[in-house]
């Protein structure tokens, strides 16, 4: 068949037509994307932050690659980070994000799916510090019942011989640094709004006793853990506590301090208490600051092979101690070793993905003692546990210590 000399030109310019247009959408997807990137990259790091955790976590349940929803401390940190966020900028969206994890776990009766009140499991209260502000604003009933189940598990906890609350029933007579951030904030919110502060001496306790038995006069720094048994085999035989400073735990404690603060009106004796100890603390966690503004997994170990600068530990030191100097506890000499900490996490452990996104590297995953397999708090120990990025370790801390320092 012959084709029309008109029919064919116009057949190529057809097809040169749709190449074009192929060509064109791609030019402009790209620089869709290049706009998004931009756009993400010019936000407050908090903002950028919590928009790479939605992102790759659409629901906040999935996040640290959870496929099933989990009541677990490491969603209260983070979520705590959003409904801060959500305070400072009045987005609904993060507001949302943080409510639907609890309205999604929680029960009309206040039950908690996943949570097993027996266990007496510190770790476990920390998520219960989200209920507040949401029981508040949604005036709820199944959120104050959640509130007041966690809070019958601390009346019912086993304590040491001295009244600290035990880790896990499962790790008898030990208080870790962690547990001081789980349970601690929490603890003082409930007896703040429900029973007029009566029980903040029960909550300055579980620091004094960290203080009597965990602290390194050479140091200043708190060791994370002390048994009280003295029975583990990480455990000092005389002292009771474990071989080393690991920063995280450091990190929670400091959290711990500034955060419980908020509920000790000033003319509580116990206050002025509480910040001697965050004073102390903080002049001993700087004088271990590394240059690049970071500091190491074991903390002042930084001189042995091994020994890596930690993301999260640094990103709750930063945040500690921003908050510390902006409600006058700490001199303002903290704020710019604060910010010393976030330059160090954005220009070292930050990486912007193609999409904008942006990953913290160099998080220590999980670190602990005792349980099986066995861990025994040894220098080698602290920096062979794996690392992941972006855990919610990290990311957390990452978004309050940017809202605080307003980055």
């Amino acid at each position: 068949m012959k084709v029309h000399p008109i029919n064919y030109f116009a057949f190529v310019f057809l097809i040169v037509s749709i190449a074009s247009c192929k060509n064109n959408s791609a030019k402009s997807e790209e620089m869709l994307n290049e706009q998004k990137v931009d756009t993400l990259a010019q936000q407050l790091w908090s903002v950028q932050m919590a928009e790479s955790i939605m992102l790759r976590n659409p629901k906040a349940s999935q996040i640290d690659g959870r496929e099933d929803a989990k009541w677990d401390y490491v969603h209260g940190l983070v979520l705590k980070g959003f409904l801060d966020l959500y305070d400072v900028s009045k987005n609904q969206k993060y507001y949302d994000y943080a409510e639907h994890y609890a309205d999604s776990l929680i029960e009309d009766d206040g039950a908690i799916a996943t949570y097993t009140i027996e266990d007496y499991n510190i770790d476990m209260i920390n998520a219960g510090k989200l209920l507040f502000p949401i029981y508040t604003k949604s005036e709820d009933e199944k959120y104050l019942k959640a509130i007041q189940l966690l809070m019958k598990q601390l009346q019912e906890h086993p304590r040491t011989s001295q009244g600290g609350f035990w880790h896990k029933k499962r790790y008898p007579s030990q208080m870790w640094l962690d547990g001081l951030y789980m349970g601690a904030p929490f603890y003082a919110a409930y007896t703040s709004k429900f029973e007029e502060g009566k029980n903040l001496n029960d909550v300055a306790l579980q620091f004094e006793l960290i203080q009597n038995n965990a602290l390194d006069s050479k140091t200043g720094l708190l060791y994370h853990g002390w048994d009280e048994s003295k029975e583990q085999k990480w455990a000092n035989p005389e002292t009771g506590v474990s071989p080393h400073f690991w920063s995280r735990s450091l990190g929670w404690y400091a959290m711990a301090l500034v955060d419980v603060l908020d509920y000790f009106p000033e003319d509580h004796p116990k206050r002025t208490e509480l910040i001697s100890y965050l004073k102390e603390l903080s002049v001993a966690v700087v004088s271990f600051q590394d240059e690049s503004g970071l500091w190491y997994q074991v903390t002042n170990r930084g001189d042995k092979d091994g020994n890596y600068l930690e993301a999260s530990g640094s990103a709750m030191f930063a945040y500690a101690f921003a908050k510390g100097a902006n409600k006058g506890y700490l001199d303002d000499k903290f704020k710019n070793a604060a910010n010393k900490a976030f330059d160090g996490l954005i220009n070292r452990l930050i990486v912007r993905g193609s999409d904008g996104t942006i990953t913290l590297t160099q998080v220590c995953a999980v670190a602990g003692l005792g349980g099986n397999p066995y861990r025994d708090g040894s220098f080698e120990y602290y920096v062979n546990e794996r690392k992941q990025d972006n855990d919610p370790k990290g990311t957390g801390p990452f978004i309050m210590a940017a809202l605080q320092l307003e980055r």
